[in-house]
């Protein structure tokens, strides 16, 4: 069955009409009235809808009935990743949000090869949004990864409020000795790096925010296979 996201709340049952984005996906569908769909809102239900009319500007269904369904993480994870180049981030935005990543914040390092700000950083933040909104119509999740604005990396350090309990702090690091090992917190946050790593000031500054180092391995990941290794590690454990 057709799955769409809609930005705009969905309530309760009866008829609305569908926002553009959603619109237009139904249309090329070529969905008729009487045949159903799944549309959600990004708030973690679910509704089962019918196309109730069809026309050039307008699509309008019936929500049916809401469901509860449970697809996300155990644990609310954050991925902090200084970017890496060759547009593997929207790779990277399209398979954390498959894994269940709660958010994503893209940074700026001493190390980039892709370094955005101002105008560019807003829409490429935008275009990685919607990646992450394809790839929850697709996989089944009802809360889109969120894509946080780009930042440079020692300035998020700088703001980032020490830890609370129920968070734990994971700093990805080919040079780190203990392995990623099972902890109790439900929240995490993990940083990791571009192409070439953090350089040691970078990793100094994290670990003074309260990072533990952590290794994945003997083989050296691609800044883009890393943190989608940690996701892979969190669902299975």
């Amino acid at each position: 069955m057709p799955r769409f996201f809609v930005d705009t709340p969905l309530v309760q049952p009866g008829e609305i009409s569908l926002p553009a984005g959603a619109a237009r996906h139904v249309q090329v569908l070529r969905l008729q009235p009487g045949d159903e769909l799944t549309l959600f809102d990004g708030s973690g239900p679910e509704w089962q809808a019918e196309v109730t009319a069809m026309g050039r500007s307008e699509v309008r269904v019936d929500l049916l009935a809401a469901e509860q369904p449970q697809r996300e993480l155990s644990r609310a994870v954050t991925l902090a990743v200084v970017m890496p180049a060759n547009d593997r981030m929207d790779f990277l935005v399209e398979k954390a949000t498959e894994l269940g990543a709660a958010a994503l914040q893209p940074l700026v390092g001493e190390r980039s090869v892709l370094r955005l700000s101002g105008e560019r950083a807003d829409k490429k933040r935008s275009h990685w949004q919607g990646v992450a909104i394809a790839a929850a119509e697709q996989s089944g999740r009802t809360v889109p990864l969120r894509v946080e604005p780009v930042l440079l990396l020692a300035a998020w350090l700088a703001a980032l409020p020490a830890p609370v309990d129920d968070e734990w702090r994971g700093l990805l690091s080919p040079r780190a000795a203990s392995p990623l090992a099972a902890f109790p917190q439900r929240r995490a946050l993990f940083l990791s790096g571009p192409e070439g790593g953090l350089s040691d000031a970078e990793e100094d500054a994290a670990r003074a925010r309260g990072f533990s180092a952590v290794s994945l391995g003997p083989r050296v990941l691609r800044a883009d296979t890393a943190p989608l290794a940690v996701l892979s590690w969190l669902a299975l454990s």
